[in-house]
C-alpha cells in the first residue's frame, strides 16, 4: 500500500518588520529595510491560521495577523525585527527553526497542539543557541490534563501563557530583555 503525503503546500511567505515580506527563496519586496537588525523568528503553529473564527471564548477575537503586529510593534521599540512563520504541518516548522541557526537572535514560538507531543519541534529548539521564548494565548495549566504537559518547555528559556493577545508582546519583550543582558551584562534592560 502506498504512503499518502500530505498535500503540496507553496512557499512559505515570510512576514519582517518594516513592512517588507520575503520569500522562502529569499527574495525581498515592499519597503528597503536597515540591515542587519537583530531578528526575532516567531513561529505558529497548526491550526493558528484561523485565530479570530476558532473557539473564541478561549483564544480570543484577534487573529493571527493581529498577534504578528502587535509583536512586530514591540520588536520594533527594542530595534529588533521580526520573521513570522505559520504552518500547519510540522515538518516546515523544525525547517525553520533549523534554517534560523546563525541567522537569528531569538525564537519565540506558539506550537499549539505540537506542544504537547512534537519532540521533533522540540529537538530543533534545542539546537538552537538564543533565547527560545514558548508562547501561548490561553493557559494550558487551567485547561484539560492532555494539555499541562509541554514537550517544548523543556528546551524553552521561559514560557509566557495565559495573557490572550498581550503574550506575543510580553514574549517579544522578554526576548529582547535577554538579548539585550546577553550584549550588556551589567546594564538593566531598557527600550
Amino acid at each position: 500500500m502506498a504512503r499518502e503525503e500530505p498535500p503540496a503546500r507553496g512557499g512559505l511567505t515570510v512576514v519582517t518588520g518594516g513592512g517588507s515580506t520575503e520569500t522562502s527563496t529569499g527574495q525581498r519586496t515592499g519597503e528597503a529595510e536597515a540591515w542587519p537588525r537583530a531578528l526575532v523568528l516567531l513561529l505558529s503553529g497548526p491550526n493558528l491560521g484561523v485565530l479570530g473564527q476558532r473557539q473564541p471564548e478561549v483564544y480570543g477575537h484577534d487573529t493571527l495577523a493581529d498577534h504578528v503586529h502587535r509583536a512586530t510593534l514591540a520588536a520594533a521599540e527594542w530595534d529588533l525585527a521580526v520573521e513570522h512563520v505559520q504552518s500547519d504541518y510540522e515538518g516546515a516548522l523544525v525547517e525553520a527553526v533549523l534554517g534560523a541557526r546563525g541567522r537569528v537572535a531569538a525564537i519565540v514560538v506558539n506550537p499549539g497542539a505540537l506542544t504537547h507531543y512534537s519532540w521533533s519541534l522540540s529537538d530543533a529548539l534545542a539546537c538552537f543557541d538564543g533565547p527560545v521564548i514558548e508562547l501561548h494565548l490561553s493557559n494550558p495549566g487551567r485547561r484539560e490534563g492532555w494539555r499541562r504537559r509541554s514537550v517544548v518547555t523543556p528546551v524553552a528559556t521561559g514560557v509566557i501563557a495565559g495573557f490572550g493577545g498581550e503574550g506575543y508582546r510580553l514574549a517579544i519583550e522578554a526576548a529582547a530583555a535577554l538579548l539585550h543582558s546577553a550584549e550588556h551584562p551589567s546594564t538593566p534592560p531598557g527600550r
